[in-house]
């Protein structure tokens, strides 16, 4: 309570009335802006007024739902107004305000159109670029990423420092500890899950944020990926639709509609997709000691809908109201066999057929308020966000073998998330912003788990899970301030976010664990731009990586004969203090960026496989905090236009990590030193058609338990644009010579090898058409931290 009496305290003095200065001058000056062909009123047209003699800047605003507008309070002198808006050329005319007249009337101002910009259609660029801002960077998706297959994770592979793994597995500058947002909005539906629900023609851009400011939460070791999506805002009826077919050894479909209808005051949007599709995987570990291998033959078949219901009401030129919800359906459906082979003694051969059905629902429930004040840049914002989360998951286990009994598993999972947040933004002058805000996140899970069939072998040795009955709570109040000003050609941006945070882990109301702590999370960022060509930047972030459910529960989350998956209900937090140091250059036909990072972790968390103690034959794979480590890393990146007819992006990264820790009780240390490189080439024929080539290639691994190996692919593709840009028609060809594999060999607990594979080399068909009645009369509203926090129209 006395967190919560704080958080209120907080949000009571950032909602408190701030006054301002008045200033009593003689004039004003008032209009209409329409359309000169239509004569419709153009709303949210940008009018500045300027000082004639040196062009400066001295008041504006946007015209309302009627086009109208009234700038009053101006001095008596000679003013240039202007009045843009996209689409439109620029108007531009000169008055004067005096003693004798005051008040000009420049009555309906007619914009003319700017026929060379389409109407209704976001144009996409055909090839991706990459930015380094202050405390991201930033990849804009163009037309060749989004022709390489259907979804987010499609694309993943080809995101500098980005690596999606084949359980879909994410993980940045090397590391799985991210966090993944759209529209700088989290979401409870599994990250696998959810990027193969966001369309990739959906997506504008991808930002990579390795060292997060204080006005983030500080969870994951290696930043952000935030997926920004492209936004509606046409006047009128708009839409997109997209279809995507994909063929590997088995075919998988999915399909995407965006609808959104803008009139006046309201914004009206409704989005429905799709994802379904069977997937094979299949490998073998075999095991030195007893000349044993298991064979894995694995196939899921899974279906999924999303369905968002959104309006955004502009109540006047200051104050919007925005509310929407997500709905995303799961069905999966899981059968797998495991063989094990033992070479010196097949009476020893053993058969597990295992199937599952799994059903979760998520829902997302989001209502936004902010208020621009007339000041440009001077905002406040209260958002309330709610989801939900239920699965339920049963599953069978039989065997061949007489001493171990055929088994059930069921488990029912319901998570809560709450959060209220409230930020308050104030460029103090020209150079300087603060930023203030509050938030807390009240999160809580029930488990339930129980089993049917026998417990015990003949050897006395447990094989089923006892009925657990597993809680965990967590509850996070914050608060954060940042100061940032920029000079000519220096910026610099201070930080902290002050954090309290109570846990509480039970199993069966026997095994309790908590953890309360209050930490403070700094960050700082400065940049130099010598001139436009070249840019720096250095920052500092300090990081914490909170276990998440799947780390703590301690129920089974997957069995074969010989290994089992379990979390570790006593994890400690993880904390890593980052040092990131950028460089930008523009070169004649591209540019270059370079970066250099180094990280300091505290109680590293890290997956062990550990011997079973009740059978030593059997395995357990679980989490387990490592000592203090430390990693370093070379980032690099261009983009490149050799000729007419190619255009490159190309990457390299490379990473240095030193683990340390106990594997049960032998302690290991190891050195790993691996890069990645990854090129995408496109070849323009004609105005329409454009041909791809994308090669990727990752080094080899070491760990304290596993060393990777390298593993590399290539992928082809063609794009064919038609009816004037609006409509795209793909065709990609994955992994073209069917090399990507996952194999390893490991030393700890024992010496084995394995390789596993998957559904890579695959044939992806994809269509997509924008459509639209109404010209792009945007509003131009300023959105949270540059696109990062975004109501309204889009996917998610």
């Amino acid at each position: 309570m006395k967190q919560f009496s704080f958080f209120l305290a907080l949000v009571v003095l950032l909602c408190a009335p701030i006054k301002g200065f008045s200033n009593e001058v003689s004039g004003g000056v008032y209009g209409k802006v329409t359309d000169q062909i239509t004569g419709e009123p153009i709303p949210y047209a940008t009018v500045s007024v300027k000082l004639t003699a040196d062009q400066k800047t001295v008041a504006g605003m946007a015209t309302n739902d009627l086009g109208e507008f009234e700038i009053k309070n101006l001095e008596n002198g000679s003013y240039t107004i202007e009045v843009q808006f996209i689409g439109y050329q620029i108007f531009s005319k000169n008055i004067s305000i005096s003693k004798g007249n005051k008040n000009i009337q420049l009555g309906n101002i007619q914009l003319i159109e700017n026929v060379t910009e389409l109407e209704g259609v976001e144009l996409v660029a055909e090839r991706s670029t990459i930015e380094q801002k202050i405390d991201r960077k930033v990849i804009n998706i163009g037309k060749d990423l989004t022709t390489v297959g259907a979804s987010a994770a499609d694309i993943m592979n080809n995101i500098p420092s980005v690596n999606l793994d084949q359980d879909g597995n994410l993980s940045l500058r090397g590391n799985q500890n991210v966090r993944v947002m759209v529209d700088g909005k989290l979401s409870n539906i599994p990250v696998a899950q959810l990027l193969k629900q966001i369309p990739s023609s959906s997506i504008k851009s991808i930002e990579l944020i390795t060292n997060p400011s204080a006005k983030y939460n500080p969870e994951g070791m290696s930043g952000i990926i935030n997926i920004v999506l492209h936004r509606n805002a046409n006047i009128g009826f708009n839409g997109n639709v997209s279809l995507g077919f994909t063929q590997g050894v088995t075919p998988k479909y999915n399909s995407n509609v965006n609808l959104n209808y803008r009139n006046g005051k309201f914004n009206l949007y409704g989005n429905y997709g799709n994802n379904i599709g069977k997937y094979m995987n299949e490998g073998g570990v075999y095991r030195y000691d007893d000349d044993s291998e298991q064979l894995f033959n694995i196939k899921n078949t899974n279906e999924s809908h999303l369905y968002k219901v959104g309006v955004d009401f502009y109540l006047d030129d200051y104050n919007t109201l925005s509310f929407f919800t997500n709905q995303n359906i799961f069905d999966g459906k899981g059968d797998a066999i495991t063989d094990i082979i033992f070479y010196s003694d097949s009476s020893l051969d053993q058969t597990q057929i295992f199937g599952n059905d799994n059903n979760n629902n998520s829902g997302q429930y989001n209502f936004d308020y902010k208020h621009n004040f007339k000041k440009e840049g001077h905002m406040i914002e209260l958002e309330a966000d709610y989801n939900q989360f239920t699965s339920d998951e049963d599953s069978y286990f039989m065997f061949s073998s007489g001493d171990l009994p055929d088994y059930n598993d069921f488990v029912d999972t319901e998570r809560n998330q709450a959060t209220i947040n409230l930020d308050y933004v104030d460029p103090l002058n020209e150079k300087t912003k603060l930023e203030l805000g509050a938030q807390a996140r009240l999160f809580s899970s029930d488990i339930n788990y129980h089993s049917t069939g026998l417990s015990y072998n003949s050897a006395g040795n447990l094989v089923a899970t006892p009925s657990t009955h597993f809680t965990y709570d967590m509850d996070i109040y914050s608060a954060y301030a940042t100061y940032g000003q920029n000079f000519k050609k220096w910026s610099y941006q201070l930080g902290a976010r002050l954090e309290s945070v109570n846990t509480k882990a039970d199993t069966n109301t026997v095994r309790a664990f908590t953890d309360d702590y209050i930490q403070i999370y700094p960050s700082a960022f400065v940049s130099y731009k010598p001139s436009e060509k070249s840019a720096y930047q250095v920052s500092f972030s300090r990081r914490v990586d909170r276990p998440g459910l799947s780390q703590v529960n301690p129920i089974r989350q997957w069995s074969s004969p010989r290994i089992s998956s379990y979390g570790n209900p006593n994890l400690l937090p993880q904390f890593t203090n980052s040092i990131d140091v950028n460089y930008t250059r523009r070169i004649k036909k591209g540019t270059i960026t370079a970066g250099v990072f180094y990280r300091i972790l505290k109680d590293e968390i890290n997956r062990a496989l550990l011997i079973d103690e009740l059978d030593e034959n059997k395995l357990i794979l679980i989490y387990q905090n490592y000592d203090d480590n430390n990693s370093y890393g070379l980032e690099l990146s261009s983009n490149y236009k050799p000729t007419k007819w190619w255009n490159l992006n190309a990457s390299f990264d490379l990473f240095n990590q030193v683990q340390k820790g106990f594997i049960g009780s032998e302690y290991a240390e190891v050195e790993n030193t691996t890069y990645n490189f990854r090129v995408n080439n496109n070849f323009p024929v004609t105005k329409k058609i454009t041909l791809s080539v994308f090669g990727f290639y990752r080094g080899p691994n070491k760990s304290l338990q596993f060393n990777p190996k390298a593993m590399y692919f290539v992928n082809t593709g063609a794009r064919y644009s038609f009816a004037d840009g609006k409509g795209t028609l793909s065709v990609n060809v994955n992994d073209v010579f069917n090399t990507m594999r996952f194999a390893f060999d490991a030393s700890r607990p024992y010496k084995q090898k394995g390789e596993f594979t998957w559904e890579s080399n695959t044939l992806y068909l994809g269509l997509s058409y924008t459509f639209g009645s109404g010209k792009n009369h945007a509003m131009r509203r300023k959105n949270r931290d540059n696109n990062t926090k975004q109501s309204g129209g889009g996917m998610f």
